[in-house]
């Protein structure tokens, strides 16, 4: 019995801000009153159309990257790809509670990704990848506290209440808060 999900940070929006960046650069460059030649850009070392390639292969790569998350009755392990080499797990014995809940992403963790609480509570910690706005909160018996971003909440729900009845693990609770 494993509840597994693979998210990944999709900003689609950003391409376009960067389409935007790309045509303003590129009209300057050539463009403008006395634009830049094919050998005034070799002299310079193609620096203009590295500035425009740049941020578009640096928002790819950011992209690339994967959280992962999967329960079992063991506990939680989450992973995020390539950041973390190895897979962190919690076991249940070092869970308080566990629960779904809604969550602000812009408005409590300051945006999207792996995020501190604002005003710089390093206790509590986000996942955040999607869109939506119900995560797992997990309180730890260390004070810490860790949100992830689901994105099929309706499964986790089904698969929480299974997993408490099943396991009988005191930690889970079933009611979305």
């Amino acid at each position: 019995m494993i509840f597994k999900e693979e998210q990944k940070l999709n900003l689609w929006w950003l391409y376009i801000l960067l389409g935007i960046e790309a045509i303003i650069i590129l009209s300057i460059t050539f463009l403008a009153e006395g634009g830049m030649s094919w050998q005034q850009l070799k002299d310079i070392y193609f620096v203009p159309i590295l500035g425009v390639l740049l941020p578009f292969i640096i928002i790819y790569i950011i992209q690339q990257n994967r959280f992962s998350l999967e329960i079992s009755k063991e506990g939680v392990s989450y992973r995020f790809w390539p950041f973390a080499r190895k897979t962190k797990h919690i076991p249940f014995i070092s869970i308080n509670a566990m629960y779904i809940r809604k969550y602000d992403a812009l408005g409590e963790y300051g945006g999207w990704g792996t995020r501190y609480r604002l005003w710089f509570n390093l206790k509590d910690k986000a996942f955040i990848f999607n869109d939506g706005n119900k995560g797992l909160q997990l309180e730890l018996k260390s004070g810490k506290k860790l949100l992830f971003s689901i994105t099929d909440i309706d499964s986790l729900h089904l698969f929480l209440i299974n997993l408490k009845t099943t396991q009988n693990i005191g930690a889970i609770e079933t009611d979305v808060r």
